[in-house]
């Protein structure tokens, strides 16, 4: 749905560098064999359909049927950001997403509409070779991750605070949507301990809940299963609403530094019968 489409690259485009002083923010500162590795500047409908791309999220979780356009996560590119790489490939005998990131931020997202009753587990892996050189999560300038995984709510924006309520009229301004009332992001930190939740410095609807930290299981492929409803009232103390988007990414855009990483498919579980809230 074109309204969705729009919400979630103003989502996209808000990850990159929502968290930038507000005088900087404009636009960028509102998320077998291997293949090749594409161009990064590819536009998002030069992307091939991949099994990657099918195997992720639920093709009845109102994201359209196998094949179709919503059916195929987009890479999504920041404005005065160079992008990632991304492509398909088997690692380890499993379907992968590989990424290399050189002083970049750009993500994959895909646009769903999925009702907080039907909100259930969510199942996704990744492998990470090294951590990023000098990244700290808890630091604007240094806030780079190896790997996010990245969910995008809608919710009652009456409980926006007032800074909240000018990023969003900024982001309508510039995108002609609202920004998402909340963004929840997995994260693997350099320092923080597993469990923790890390607040965006700029504003209180981005939250990092910190599920790996330091290099202790690097270079093996983590598999996690995730109670959505569960962790995002612990990262923000209310329900969930609408989840509009999901999306991974990898930045390396404020150390400066080059990493790569791989993302297994993302699955949305079904809501267990009678488990609506």
């Amino acid at each position: 749905m074109p309204h969705l489409n729009l919400r979630a690259t103003f989502f996209t485009a808000g990850l990159a560098r929502l968290c930038r002083p507000l005088a900087t923010v404009v636009l960028a500162g509102l998320l077998s064999a291997c293949a090749g590795w594409p161009d990064a500047d590819a536009p998002a409908s030069a992307r091939a359909l991949t099994p990657w791309d099918t195997a992720s999220v639920r093709v009845d979780a109102g994201s359209g049927p196998a094949g179709s356009p919503a059916s195929q996560w987009q890479h999504h590119t920041f404005p005065g950001k160079s992008a990632n790489q991304f492509a398909y490939l088997q690692l380890d005998g499993r379907l992968a997403m590989g990424v290399r990131s050189k002083g970049a931020a750009s993500m994959l997202r895909k646009t769903v509409s999925i009702d907080p009753t039907q909100l259930a587990s969510l199942h996704f892996s990744w492998k990470v070779p090294a951590l990023i050189d000098g990244a700290d999560m808890a630091r604007p300038d240094k806030s780079d991750s190896p790997v996010r995984l990245v969910l995008a709510f809608e919710g009652d924006r009456s409980r926006l605070s007032p800074r909240d309520h000018m990023l969003s009229e900024l982001a309508r301004a510039i995108t002609g949507e609202d920004m998402p009332y909340a963004t929840l992001m997995y994260v693997w930190s350099s320092h923080h301990a597993p469990g923790t939740v890390l607040k965006s410095s700029r504003t209180d609807r981005i939250r990092k809940l910190v599920l790996e930290s330091g290099p202790n299981r690097l270079n093996r492929w983590l598999d996690y299963e995730r109670d959505i409803r569960a962790d995002f009232v612990q990262a923000y103390g209310e329900e969930p609403g609408r989840l509009i988007a999901v999306g991974i990414m990898t930045d390396t855009d404020n150390t400066r530094a080059s990493t790569q990483a791989w993302y297994g498919p993302v699955v949305l579980g079904p809501a267990a019968p009678g488990a609506g809230r």
